[in-house]
């Protein structure tokens, strides 16, 4: 049996139990081989670029990766320093010889945590049609690599020192074989080179290309920016990879900056590193303790964001999502469609309606939305994790960009992130979200993960359920656009259980109800 399986975005284990330099690399010579299948004329002269996080020892992890890589016939990219995931996705799309990319990450998910997220050629998440056949091949053929000499550490890649509340594209190169017929063994091709890269200037000005891009249609607009209003915020990297990067864009910007967690800390501090509440309560206090206007937070890996207004409430990416709509189709003449992904709120729906906007539904992952940038026509796409993602700068999420846009967005309307929010609420209506996590053994949560799409309860906390949707796990839908949402998690052994009211009392009976059910209680 496989112990290695792709989730939603990836695949992600315990540093030193599951997350080994043998599995890491077993899981790298499969991603390679799937890569060079797809390579009309093989994988010589083709590049796979490799980045990594700020967790403990992901540089030399992404080193091992990386020789790897070379052993299957790709020149091998390795960014110099750690970058964040929308930054090496970036540099993929941008460059010809690339053809995907492997970035050493586990996101959001708590320090303990590494993984290997898949790009591919245009920096999107690989689709689940590319991940099936990575894990064909370490199902057939587990047994037929040996692990090459562990990969040696440079100086920088070392590093000091049961419930939770909670807020089939195109192939990168044409194929002309079949994937069956393929061998996991190292192919007989002459390797190139493992080259260290600095990928972080070409991603940094990549932002201030797609922020110019961006820009107010309103003569009125970008006069009001260009006053260079006397702003102070915070800046959250989280302890991540995106330390350093979001502060200097927004000082370039006029902007008086304080970053906190930002030194190295593969041990996030105590924090999991993920932008919502609780871990978000310490920018919360440096936004009142400093008077700042807002705080922007970016979680491990920087593809997700999470924000604080200047009264230290929570910015909900529900509510992020729908600001940067309004931002980009009102202040910056922006079209397209909408796509968010079951979790998030129906308030989208209701904005895409006032905007004359299409909103299509997809399943939780980005991944999804990333099949619907393939297609076109996508002005912006979100999940409710906080990721968000423009295809016109790169079709990945990017928690950076979407910092500076809501920056730009405050600006541009000269108000206060708060302000802003209340502006939205009177236009679409004001609901309470929340999620819940119940941790569970791996068999338990397979097992009730699979029960899920049979299930159809017709009441719950004592209300009516209206329709029934399986499209990811169980969705129960009331009157006046209230839901509850039970599915497994894509990465963690866990249940989650997300829920939207009209009030605090009904989102709380919404979410005891959910556990209970989980819990196979009355």
């Amino acid at each position: 049996m496989n112990d290695i399986t792709f989730g939603t975005d990836g695949w992600r284990g315990v540093i030193a139990d599951d997350f080994t330099y043998d599995s890491a690399r077993r899981a790298a010579a499969a991603i390679a081989e799937v890569f060079a299948q797809d390579c009309e004329d093989g994988p010589s002269g083709k590049k796979l670029m490799v980045g990594y996080d700020m967790r403990f020892e992901a540089g030399s992890f992404a080193r091992a990766v990386a020789e790897v890589v070379v052993q299957a016939g790709f020149e091998a990219a390795l960014s110099n320093r750690p970058i964040p995931t929308p930054g090496l996705c970036y540099c993929i799309s941008h460059d010809d010889e690339a053809v995907g990319g492997l970035m050493l990450t586990a996101s959001h998910n708590p320090s303990a945590w590494l993984g290997i997220k898949v790009r591919m050629a245009d920096g999107g998440a690989a689709p689940s049609s590319f991940t099936d056949r990575i894990e064909a091949l370490l199902d057939n053929h587990a047994d037929d690599t040996k692990a090459p000499a562990r990969a040696s550490r440079s100086e920088a890649d070392v590093a000091e020192g049961d419930c939770v509340l909670q807020s089939s594209p195109s192939s990168p190169c044409r194929s002309v074989r079949s994937h069956a017929s393929a061998v996991f063994s190292v192919p007989a091709t002459k390797p190139g080179s493992v080259i260290e890269t600095d990928l972080i200037d070409t991603y940094l000005e990549g932002l201030r290309d797609s922020l110019r891009m961006f820009a107010p249609i309103s003569k009125d607009a970008a006069s009001r920016e260009t006053e260079q209003l006397a702003l102070k915020v915070i800046v959250d990297p989280m302890y991540g990879a995106g330390q350093g990067y979001l502060a200097d864009l927004m000082r370039e910007q006029g902007i008086e900056v304080i970053e906190i967690h930002a030194d190295r800390n593969p041990g996030f501090g105590g924090l999991h590193p993920e932008p919502i509440p609780p871990w978000t309560d310490q920018a919360a206090e440096a936004v009142i303790e400093h008077d700042a206007a807002a705080a922007f937070i970016v979680d491990g890996d920087g593809d997700r964001v999470g924000a604080i207004d200047e009264n230290g409430a929570f910015v909900s990416p529900h509510r992020i999502l729908a600001l940067l709509v309004q931002h980009l189709v009102e202040d910056l003449g922006r079209d397209g469609r909408i796509i968010k992904t079951l979790a998030l709120s129906t308030t989208i729906e209701r904005l895409g309606v006032q905007l004359g906007k299409q909103v299509d539904v997809r399943p939780i992952g980005f991944k999804w939305v990333y099949e619907d940038m393939l297609k076109g026509d996508v002005l912006i796409g979100g999940e409710e994790s906080g990721g968000i993602g423009i295809a016109d700068h790169v079709r990945e999420r990017d928690g950076l960009l979407m910092a500076m846009l809501l920056l730009q967005m405050m600006r541009v309307r000269n108000k206060t992130l708060g302000q802003l929010v209340y502006d939205l609420e009177d236009q679409v209506g004001k609901m309470y979200y929340l999620r819940r996590d119940l941790k569970l053994d791996q068999e338990t949560a397979e097992k009730f993960r699979n029960e899920l799409v049979h299930s159809s309860p017709t009441q719950m906390a004592g209300r009516q359920v209206v329709s029934v949707d399986h499209m990811d796990g169980l969705k129960l839908l009331f009157d006046d656009d209230e839901w509850l949402l039970l599915r497994g998690s894509g990465t963690e052994p866990l249940i989650r259980i997300y829920s939207e009211a009209n009030t605090p009392e009904q989102l709380d009976a919404y979410l005891d109800a959910g556990c209970a059910y989980v819990q196979g209680q009355p």
